[in-house]
């Protein structure tokens, strides 16, 4: 579905990803991990070509997307969604409003059409009586909840998450996880998730890759990646308190 074939990315004289080369399967819940500053944004902003390759190519199936420009660009990127991490909704409008903005900039939709997916789209991430309130006046969850209602509301293949958990309490945390997989299950949307969130990503992923100094150290499934011996992966297994049996174990020296 997605295909990294030996992307290479210099920014301000260095190579902060390296000879990348993967593929993401179509359905999958395909989660990148790793330490601050590895890359793992910058190889999200990749798949839509917000970044082109300073070498090496990103394939969407057939086309290759780091070689589009114009209206055959803005004609795949309708295949995607995307939820910043801020959530990126616009004070001024309403819910339902920053909601339906895509499909009032993107599509011929009727007001009508506009207003019945609109609806579809809060009662899928549960804030049906939400949408006639403003940014402010919801919870940091509740607008996390709303961006993904946006990302979806176009009915896209492919949505693309920026550390969707940022900021979020733990339990709203675990709310998100399961509205990513209560999306990708109900609609068959391929998901692409950059987090911080081990224990997020150990819930929801067929399969976790870890981004260190521009490339991958491991790409494996939840069990084979808890049980990993690479030292980079370890290390960040012990850093949030993860067993090689997947347990959360906390030592505290008094």
């Amino acid at each position: 579905m997605i295909r990294f074939d030996h992307v290479t990315k210099r920014l301000g004289g260095r190579d902060v990803i390296r000879d990348l080369s993967f593929e993401i399967k179509k359905g999958e819940v395909f989660v990148i991990v790793g330490p601050s500053g590895t890359g793992k944004s910058v190889t999200l902003k990749h798949m839509v070509r917000l970044l082109t390759p300073t070498s090496g190519s990103v394939w969407i199936e057939n086309d290759e997307i780091s070689a589009m420009d114009g209206d055959a660009l803005e004609h795949l990127r309708e295949r995607f969604g995307y939820l910043f991490q801020s959530g990126a909704l616009l004070g001024w409008m309403t819910v339902a409003d920053n909601i339906a903005l895509p499909l009032r900039e993107k599509t011929n939709c009727s007001e009508k059409e506009i207003e019945t997916r609109v609806a579809e789209a809060l009662q899928m991430v549960g804030l049906e009586d939400e949408g006639d309130k403003f940014p402010s006046e919801i919870s940091g969850g509740m607008q996390k909840r709303v961006g993904f209602a946006r990302a979806i509301v176009r009915r896209p293949e492919i949505v693309l998450y920026d550390e969707p958990t940022s900021g979020l309490d733990p339990i709203t945390s675990r709310t998100i996880d399961r509205l990513i997989l209560k999306l990708n299950t109900d609609l068959g949307i391929t998901s692409v998730v950059v987090t911080h969130d081990l224990q997020g990503a150990l819930l929801i992923a067929d399969r976790i890759a870890m981004l260190m100094d521009g490339h991958f150290v491991e790409v494996s499934d939840p069990k084979t990646f808890v049980a990993s011996d690479e030292p980079e992966v370890r290390g960040f297994l012990d850093a949030q308190f993860i067993s090689k049996q997947g347990l959360v174990t906390v030592h505290v020296e008094r």
